[in-house]
């Protein structure tokens, strides 16, 4: 696996080593080892699975607050997305930040936000299926999110006119939303 930094701390772009002949292919998207090597000593606790029927649906931009904080690694099985992360730790020098990542079943890009960060995504393909591993359990009572068009942040999205659902239309902005993440958690 290959392991790229990015700009902003912490947050990780993934290559994996790609097996492929005939048949098919074989690849390792996870090994704690590896990935402690690189840095990221994370246990994760839960794997989830979204799947969109459409293209140009966005989910997020979404985190949990203290102490639910989720750092997660994320991959796409098939078709397509814009994954964006947004730098929400109150000490780092890049707070309010965010870079977005195309991943897809073609290139088997994956990419490792820690926690302190809101993500978000929006599939450039019908029939994309993403899938995400985080270090702590989903909490309602602790989830929270930032508007996908908040003028702060300036999203270059994929489109103007995303589908969203009711809860991700209505989310606050980031000047609402105190910064509430150490910079030291990982």
């Amino acid at each position: 696996m290959e392991f790229i930094a990015t700009d902003i701390d912490g947050l990780m772009k993934i290559q994996p080593v790609v097996h492929g002949d005939r048949r098919g292919f074989f690849l390792e998207w996870y090994s704690h080892a590896a990935f402690e090597k690189a840095g990221i000593a994370c246990r994760f606790v839960q794997d989830n699975h979204s799947y969109s029927q459409e293209a140009g649906v966005l989910r997020g931009l979404h985190f949990q607050t203290p102490p639910f904080t989720q750092a997660k690694l994320i991959r796409v099985t098939q078709g397509g997305i814009f994954d964006v992360a947004v730098d929400l730790r109150a000490k780092s020098p890049t707070f309010g930040r965010w870079r977005g990542f195309e991943l897809s079943a073609a290139n088997f890009t994956m990419l490792f936000i820690p926690a302190g960060f809101a993500h978000g995504f929006c599939t450039l393909q019908p029939t994309t299926h993403v899938e995400y591993k985080v270090d702590a359990p989903y909490t309602p009572q602790h989830e929270s999110g930032i508007i996908w068009n908040d003028p702060q942040l300036a999203v270059s999205w994929p489109t103007a006119q995303p589908v969203l659902s009711p809860k991700d239309a209505h989310l606050p902005l980031l000047r609402d939303t105190p910064p509430l993440f150490s910079a030291n958690r990982q």
